[in-house]
């Protein structure tokens, strides 16, 4: 498979069937396993303060990757990380020779961890996946199976296993921004996305919060990309804490996003 691209028509928004939405499977599980289907991926982990994850995380990224990609490598951005995030990485990268560690000094936020892994990748698609546990690797084949047709995959949590107030945060975000920008995606947050490299690294992506993955999904629909939706299943945080809800990051995701739909607003005037 190689990465597709709709063309860009003056800003014009695709067709309503620019994404489409896929089964989940009656048990809610991965079970399909697939041959390489792709030539090269690049997994980008961002990661802060996961000292009790992350090392699972790439041990079952390791187990994933090979399955689905003749060539692959693995970014994990730590975004100044004050636990021994930093000395884990270093220990996995004397045994994993794919393993590529970027670090920030200090903490810098979810988007600009994502940019940094986006400009160093080196392979025709980038998987976008969190360091915290509650994503299974498993369904990565599942995911790129989901290609065929389509430019681009995004996951969506069929069953949510956050407390209720983050999961009512949640559905408040995406009914917000699925306003502002006319987008149909279902799951906005999710961190299980396989996109083409070309995406996240030629758009002029800005976004240093959480805003990042609405201004890569408000880019790929006003360029024409098709991208399908698959179910994921979501696990427990077992280990860390969530930074998604604190004061200070939702006040920067409310003034990023603002900021965004004022730019998208006017380069659609342009």
């Amino acid at each position: 498979m190689t990465p597709g691209r709709g063309s860009l028509a003056g800003g014009a928004r695709p067709p309503h069937n620019a994404l489409s939405m896929l089964p989940l499977s009656a048990s809610a599980e991965p079970l399909r396993r697939h041959a390489p289907a792709i030539g090269g991926l690049s997994a980008v982990v961002p990661v802060h303060d996961e000292e009790a994850a992350i090392a699972g995380v790439v041990q079952a990224l390791l187990h994933e990757l090979p399955r689905v990609a003749a060539r692959f490598e693995l970014i994990v951005v730590d975004d100044g990380s004050t636990d021994r995030t930093a000395a884990v990485l270093d220990e996995l990268r004397r045994s994993v020779p794919c393993l590529r560690v970027v670090r920030h000094s200090g903490n810098r936020g979810y988007g600009a961890a994502l940019r940094s892994g986006f400009a160093v990748a080196r392979h025709a698609w980038v998987l976008v996946m969190d360091g915290d546990g509650q994503i299974d690797p498993r369904q990565l084949g599942d995911v790129v199976a989901a290609l065929d047709g389509h430019d681009g995959v995004v996951g969506y949590r069929a069953r949510r296993a956050d407390a209720w107030p983050r999961r009512l945060n949640t559905a408040a975000w995406n009914g917000l921004v699925r306003w502002l920008f006319a987008l149909e995606t279902r799951d906005l947050n999710c961190a299980f996305k396989l996109l083409p490299t070309g995406l996240v690294q030629d758009q002029a992506l800005v976004s240093e919060g959480a805003v990042i993955s609405a201004e890569i999904l408000v880019r790929a629909a006003r360029a024409g990309y098709r991208l399908a939706e698959v179910p994921i299943v979501h696990r427990p945080r077992r280990a860390g804490r969530a930074s998604g809800a604190r004061p200070g990051v939702v006040a920067r995701a409310g003034l990023e996003l603002l900021r965004l739909h004022r730019r998208t607003r006017r380069e659609k005037r342009a």
